[in-house]
């Protein structure tokens, strides 16, 4: 499906606060509710949007990044499935480069982030890890 600016507007506006009504996006952009349902219709069904979601603003929580090797002799998707089972565990990204998955996690306090680490240590596969506390969200 081939998007226009307009949709690619669209999408900046709902990735910014995906709560704006149809009319809302439709009187910023001078088009119609029913012709905004429509495209947002459209980039759904073309695969352009995945999903609506939502971001916690808790500001009482701490956040990781864990780059993790995987065993060569294991399947990295079979240890992506387990990773994104896990509590606290918010993303998981298969990537390419010295790492084989990235992972986000989340939990109110430090304690809590180093359980989810150890848990995540003992998943069969992961080879070794390296992670990296996030102090700030600047956008």
């Amino acid at each position: 499906m081939s998007r226009d600016k307009t949709d690619e507007t669209i999408i900046e506006m709902l990735k910014k606060d995906s709560r704006q009504s149809f009319v809302e996006i439709g009187g910023e952009l001078g088009l119609s509710e029913s012709a905004v349902r429509r495209r947002v219709k459209n980039l759904l069904e073309g695969g352009a949007i995945k999903k609506f979601t939502i971001e916690i603003g808790d500001g009482n929580s701490t956040s990781a990044i864990i780059l993790i090797s995987v065993d060569s002799s294991t399947d990295t998707s079979k240890v992506s499935a387990r990773l994104s089972k896990l509590q606290g565990v918010n993303t998981v990204y298969e990537i390419t480069g010295q790492y084989d998955i990235a992972t986000i996690i989340r939990a109110p306090n430090i304690t809590e982030i180093n359980a989810c680490i150890d848990t995540l240590r003992k998943v069969p596969g992961v080879f070794d890890t390296n992670t990296v506390i996030i102090l700030r969200t600047v956008s």
